[in-house]
């Protein structure tokens, strides 16, 4: 299924009080970032989440940051993750794009955090803006939404 034909992400109900989300974001590709952090501000806040922003220099830092905060003991419900990494010329791409993935479910599942990622591998910056626009499918809302999902699951299973 490719981004355009994707359903429209909907915030999930919530038991319990407004949660409290950690957004980190990787600005390299700042218009991009901007567009999934737009999305996904909008997505939680028809659940009236409170969120907390914090900035990275890239992709790279993006585990670094979840796992600084995992062990801050925040009193955070979820955290959402942004950024993109555009193929070069180089083997750079695999190695970071691989690296921040991997790095980020490990301390995911380390710590059972909830998260939602929306960390764009793309081979263009078309790709990216395809994936981050104002319209339609935007991985920033759809990570949002899968946020709230294990949210509402660990407030399920009472953890």
């Amino acid at each position: 299924m490719s981004t355009g034909d994707s359903p429209l992400p909907v915030a999930p109900a919530l038991t319990g009080p407004p949660p409290k989300i950690l957004i980190i974001s990787a600005p390299y590709y700042f218009h991009v970032v901007d567009g999934m952090m737009a999305a996904a501000l909008e997505i939680l806040g028809k659940v009236n989440a409170a969120t907390t922003q914090a900035e990275v220099s890239g992709a790279f830092e993006l585990p670094q940051a979840l796992a600084i905060a995992a062990k801050a003991g925040a009193d955070f419900d979820g955290y959402i993750v942004l950024g993109c990494v555009v193929r070069g010329e180089t083997d750079h791409y695999e190695f970071i794009s691989s690296a921040a993935m991997d790095g980020l479910m490990r301390v995911a599942t380390d710590h059972a955090l909830c998260l939602g990622t929306a960390l764009l591998t793309v081979d263009t910056l078309a790709q990216a803006v395809a994936r981050s626009h104002e319209t339609g499918a935007n991985k920033g809302a759809e990570a949002a939404v899968a946020c709230l999902r294990q949210i509402a699951l660990a407030r399920i299973l009472g953890t």
